[in-house]
């Protein structure tokens, strides 16, 4: 048996969609029956509820799997659409707060002694705001209404190793807990990961440059932990969804550049996901959330098919 027949003998309906449609090539119009399957699923239903109110969750911790962005993501990259009224909402009411710069905003709540307000407000940090305009480009809002200027405005604070910890205006003196000037790891990469989506992006020198400062993170991980991002042992663990600062999130972002593929640093990235490949191609969660119990990739005991879907289209991707 082999990957794929894994895959859809075992995964659930939102799964089997994602990969007939993804990986196989089948037409939408041709999965409607399975889609439908899909969206009858309770955890797809509470997805697709939360994302529809998009910021009734205060963005408060960044690697919060209930954050509306993560799901909203999740349920894109999967192959769901605006045609989903409830996706249609959440994009709706991303597009509704937007600053000066094209940048959109969450509701957040900074303490005072944090610099921030003490009270509920919208603003950004480079740690969501790639993420808001990631969701409209995959989304297929127009780019060039909606989306180009914040990409570009967000660019313009770039320095040499990265990305550093940057907020709106709104968010007063908060900072993460690093250096001022060091490059915040997970910022620089929802940065690259958006830019890769974006043609005019994908192989630019400024893409390139990124990508060199994340495979110089994993060159210098002993020595050198930005911001307390670690790249050791809990780095290294197999963990779904690709919505961290982990092993599979990093090698998934840098697989979509063609010029870092030869790149011994990335190798070595790739070859500690592919040693983790038993011998039907099927991969075991190492890590989870708590918050996905009930998920095929929220236990550790046996393989996951969902996990199993994204470390071979990282593999796929790079001709392994």
């Amino acid at each position: 048996m082999n990957y794929l027949d894994f895959i859809l003998e075992n995964g659930e309906a939102w799964l089997q969609y994602a990969v007939k449609l993804n990986v196989l090539g089948e037409s939408k119009d041709s999965l409607k029956e399975l889609r439908e399957q899909a969206l009858s699923d309770p955890k797809i239903k509470t997805y697709l509820s939360d994302v529809s109110d998009f910021h009734n969750c205060l963005v408060t911790n960044h690697k919060n799997p209930d954050l509306p962005m993560h799901k909203l993501l999740f349920l894109l990259e999967l192959g769901f659409d605006i045609d989903i009224p409830e996706i249609q909402s959440g994009v709706d009411k991303i597009l509704e707060h937007v600053d000066e710069y094209g940048v959109y905003q969450s509701s957040t709540n900074i303490p005072k002694h944090y610099g921030g307000l003490g009270e509920d407000t919208f603003g950004w940090c480079l740690c969501d705001a790639p993420l808001l305009l990631l969701l409209l480009l995959k989304a297929n809002v127009d780019y060039d209404k909606h989306i180009k200027r914040g990409v570009e405005y967000l660019l313009s604070f770039y320095k040499e190793g990265g990305f550093p910890c940057t907020v709106s205006k709104e968010h007063g003196k908060f900072r993460g807990p690093g250096r001022k000037d060091d490059c915040c790891p997970y910022a620089t990469l929802i940065m690259l990961k958006l830019l890769s989506n974006i043609e005019k992006y994908k192989e630019s020198e400024i893409a390139q440059k990124i990508a060199q400062n994340l495979l110089s993170l994993w060159e210098d991980s002993l020595d050198k932990h930005p911001y307390m991002f670690y790249m050791g042992t809990d780095f290294r663990k197999l963990k779904a969804p690709a919505m961290w600062y982990d092993i599979v999130g990093v090698v998934d972002v840098l697989s979509h550049l063609d010029c870092i593929k030869d790149d011994e640093r990335f190798t070595q990235m790739v070859m500690i996901i592919k040693s983790k490949q038993d011998e039907n191609g099927l991969f075991t969660s190492e890590a989870t959330y708590q918050k996905f119990k009930g998920w095929d990739f929220g236990q550790k005991k046996q393989p996951s098919p969902y996990l199993t879907y994204l470390c071979n289209q990282i593999l796929l991707r790079i001709g392994l």
